[in-house]
């Protein structure tokens, strides 16, 4: 019997190849870097199955390149780099891997929230320099967390349980939604209410980002959104980097218009909007909101299992098209 042949964009961790090897033969990119566009549509010429990162256009293109695939895994919850319209016309299946990651990104928000808060990278960073003189009554003040008011933008599975993170400091949450559709679990767990964007913006002292990223969603936080946040007021995003227009994001903590942010995530990755790095207000992190060894180790299993499926024209546990079985 023939083998499947599947190649993976990135390098993953062990348990995901070592699934996929018990039906395929794969190859993994050696290096620890993005593949260029060229690179991508070449290797995935005469394969079978791909598993690739965000970083990977999913388009007309590369289904062209990969002309018999039967199908696509994406290693990650966010899909906004596939053209998931195109993989159903071409009847390809196309997975994600959501709910693996979802503790480990909550909890990254959480650490945003505390490090912005109480400038604990800012204040680090002057330990390690030397300068610090000893304590002060109004040295490194920073913003209260207990009692706040937490708005979550986006209340889906990460949404949350962001939100449900927050009961040990008995914070108030409000939300949004897209459809409208209310949280029955943040509702009857937290009290927590339903509400417009523009009240989110005026009323929350923490902002969490949770929503996918789609032509509405991207740069729904600009200068109008940071002009009716309150001036003591944190952004979180740990969701897509678009959904901030990030160069009114530095204007907005460079002015004091907000008093700080918390970013996992650029509008432009690995670049920064000019002047991000250099603010004490903006705690940044490289894209680590998924980073824990089970989280990971999830994402490549369930990836695996994913387009081990599809190889074998079956479902995949978590498909973006389903409507194609």
């Amino acid at each position: 019997m023939n083998r499947f042949k599947v190649y993976v964009t990135r390098r993953i961790p062990q348990e995901g190849i070592d699934l996929l090897k018990r039906v395929a033969d794969v190859e993994v990119n050696p290096d620890d870097r993005p593949l260029s566009r060229a690179e991508l549509l070449d290797k995935v010429q005469g394969v079978d199955g791909v598993i690739g990162l965000l970083t990977d256009k999913i388009d007309g293109e590369f289904f062209d390149a990969a002309a018999g695939i039967k199908g696509y895994a994406n290693y990650a919850v966010g899909f906004d780099n596939i053209d998931v319209p195109e993989a159903t016309k071409r009847g390809i299946p196309v997975s994600n891997t959501p709910g693996v990651l979802t503790d480990a990104t909550a909890e990254c928000a959480w650490s945003l929230i505390f490090s912005v808060a109480r400038r604990i990278v800012e204040t680090d960073k002057v330990m390690r320099s030397g300068k610090w003189t000893g304590w002060g009554p109004l040295q490194f003040i920073g913003g209260d967390i207990k009692g706040k008011t937490l708005g979550i933008v986006g209340a889906g599975r990460i949404g949350t349980e962001v939100a449900l993170m927050s009961r040990g400091f008995n914070m108030k949450v409000i939300y949004t939604s897209s459809s409208d559709r209310r949280n029955g679990v943040l509702e009857s767990e937290l009290h927590a209410k339903l509400v417009s964007f523009d009240t989110l913006l005026k009323d929350s002292d923490f902002i969490s980002i949770h929503t996918p990223l789609t032509p509405k969603t991207r740069h729904m936080f600009d200068a109008s959104a940071f002009s009716h946040m309150k001036r003591t007021s944190y952004i979180i995003n740990t969701a897509r980097g678009p959904i901030i227009k990030e160069t009114d994001l530095v204007v907005a903590l460079e002015s004091g218009e907000i008093a700080g942010a918390g970013i996992d995530v650029y509008e432009n990755e690995p670049l920064m909007a000019p002047g991000l790095a250099e603010l004490d207000n903006a705690v940044i992190l490289p894209h680590i909101g998924s980073a824990t060894i089970s989280s990971r180790t999830d994402m490549a299993t369930l990836a695996a299992r994913n387009l081990i499926a599809m190889l074998k024209s079956e479902k995949p546990e978590t498909c973006l098209n389903a409507e194609l079985f």
